[in-house]
């Protein structure tokens, strides 16, 4: 398996994509609406938000894809169409108006939304670039990517190529987000593509193993959106036989799927509102994958800890505390800190307790754009990380004017 130079959604075979400017967003420079189309009918899955509070995207395409097929994603930037009372009619609109153009049904449309929550939506918008996008497509994702974006500052858009059944395979995708994260079911916005073929329920199960190792171990601000979804639609035009057991294939293909939105994941995390840094929580040698996976999430959601790593204050107190309130049944008298950059590693707890170390070494370590925090339990043999940033100053200033 290896990543493909200046991938994206559109490196798998059949599927094509665009961005524009439609109106939505004051500044005309920026593109606000994306569109991703397959030249065929598509094995797709998703997964959705937790939050009660749900963007009414979420609700049309969860109906639209209950048959486990799609073929065109749909997605603007700048209003999350979350809490309007026509908000669910104007997001099967959306599918309608493109579904004609694009000569589908409207229910193999996956629509999604992102930006400012309780705003009424400009449905005459979003119509009016629906032509300029499907007259657009092209296998060049750039545009795509960048149309999904709100508050961050660089473009998410990667692909793999694997092997599957003796054929080369692809998965690309592109995400946004860098506030409001901490997903606890997949993240922000992520669509995914892929040429493998695959049955609709094997699809789901592989994007669900998949962001429980990744996009789920994501904590920027402790926020949980009400817009998240990932999807993944899969065209089968590698050529392999179609994955329908949990075999050999199933199992590369999950791992190629894994990488990416661990790549995915990984650049969320760095681009977090205002951050500085790529904060990685990674422990190891723990009870079970579970109690792992709670305590590293626990880290990078520390405040403490995030400001901590703004300051490069190797301040590993605030890491033991987050582990103690994680409500995981471990030993801290067994727990052992490191802090690790390009710059070198630094050891600071030994078995639960402080052991001395160079503060001009630990310095110099934690200025470095990513850190690790490595935490051994010496308690069994499961492993989790778990994707964070640091705490700034821009933080409060960009959510203290998000709207205005």
């Amino acid at each position: 398996m290896n990543f493909v130079e200046n991938g994206s959604v559109t490196t798998p075979r059949g599927f094509t994509a665009s961005g524009c400017h439609c109106g939505i967003r004051k500044n005309q420079n920026k593109k606000d609406i994306s569109l991703i189309f397959c030249e065929k009918r598509c094995a797709a899955a998703a997964v959705y938000t937790k939050n009660l509070v749900k963007g009414a995207p979420l609700t049309v395409t969860k109906n639209n894809i209950s048959d486990g097929y799609a073929q065109a994603v749909i997605c603007n930037s700048g209003n999350a169409n979350t809490c309007n009372a026509d908000g669910v009619e104007k997001a099967e609109l959306t599918c309608k108006k493109l579904a004609e153009k694009l000569g589908i049904s409207e229910n193999d449309v996956i629509v999604g939304s992102t930006g400012v929550i309780g705003q009424p939506i400009n449905i005459e918008a979003i119509l009016s670039g629906i032509d300029p996008l499907v007259s657009s497509l092209s296998k060049d994702g750039t545009d795509a990517a960048e149309g999904i974006m709100t508050t961050d500052t660089v473009k998410k858009s990667f692909a793999v190529e694997f092997e599957a059944g003796g054929k080369t395979a692809y998965i690309g995708g592109i995400a946004k987000g860098s506030g409001m994260i901490n997903p606890h079911m997949a993240t922000m916005l992520c669509f995914v593509t892929t040429d493998v073929a695959i049955t609709p329920f094997l699809l789901h199960e592989a994007l669900t193993f998949a962001v429980n190792k990744s996009l789920n171990m994501v904590n920027i601000d402790g926020d949980t959106s009400t817009n998240d979804m990932m999807s993944v639609m899969a065209s089968g035009l590698a050529g392999n036989e179609t994955i329908t057991e949990k075999n050999a294939d199933y199992d590369s293909f999950v791992e190629a799927l894994c990488a990416l939105s661990v790549k995915i994941a990984r650049a969320i995390a760095k681009d977090g509102e205002g951050a500085t840094k790529l904060i990685i929580a990674s422990v190891r040698n723990c009870k079970n994958d579970d109690c792992a996976a709670r305590l590293a999430d626990s880290v990078v959601a520390s405040s403490l800890v995030k400001a901590a790593m703004f300051g490069a204050d190797a301040n590993w107190g605030r890491v033991l505390c987050a582990l103690g309130y994680a409500d995981q049944d471990i030993d801290v008298n067994k727990i052992n800190v490191s802090f690790i950059s390009s710059a070198g590693t630094v050891d600071v707890c030994k078995n639960g307790a402080g052991i001395p170390f160079s503060e001009e070494v630990a310095k110099k370590i934690l200025t470095c754009d990513e850190i690790t925090i490595d935490i051994d339990l010496q308690d069994g043999d499961s492993a989790a990380e778990a994707f964070g940033c640091d705490l700034t100053y821009d933080y409060v200033k960009i959510n203290g004017d998000y709207r205005t």
